[in-house]
Formats: C-alpha cells, structure tokens, sequence
C-alpha cells in the first residue's frame, strides 16, 4: 500500500512539473507571436506560477501529514 502511495505521489508531482513547463512554454509562444501586446501571456504565466505554488503546497502538505518523507542520496 505505501509503494502504490508513493508511486502515485511521484507521477502527481511529474505531472505538475509537466504542466508547469507547457505553461512556460505556452507564455513564451504568445510573447512572441502576440509581440508582448496580448493578455495571453500574463494568463499563462500566471497559471505557471499558480502551478507552482500549488505543487510546493502539495509537497509541504505531505511533508508535514508524514506522506511524504526526505531522504538522503548517501546514508553516510
């Protein structure tokens, strides 16, 4: 059960980080297609960004509950 849990939480946060690239992506399409004079930009930068935000809530949030644990890349 604690495998499936944390293999879900992974693709959770790969997905995020996914999305939050494509609205990057996007937000610089539209600079430059738009030349800077359009509201899409700002959308999809705010939407990165709201992306963002709500990933690391999601992160802290599992921290905190116990979901979520750190680890070390060398036990030493």
């Amino acid at each position: 059960m604690r495998h499936g849990f944390n293999m879900f939480s992974k693709i959770i946060v790969v997905l995020f980080l996914v999305a939050i690239v494509a609205s990057l992506g996007s937000g610089l399409f539209y600079l430059v297609a738009d030349k800077g004079s359009s509201e899409r930009t700002v959308r999809a930068l705010t939407v990165r960004i709201s992306l963002s935000i709500l990933l690391f809530l999601l992160l802290m949030l599992g921290y905190l509950t116990g979901l979520l644990q750190p680890h070390a890349l060398y036990a030493g």
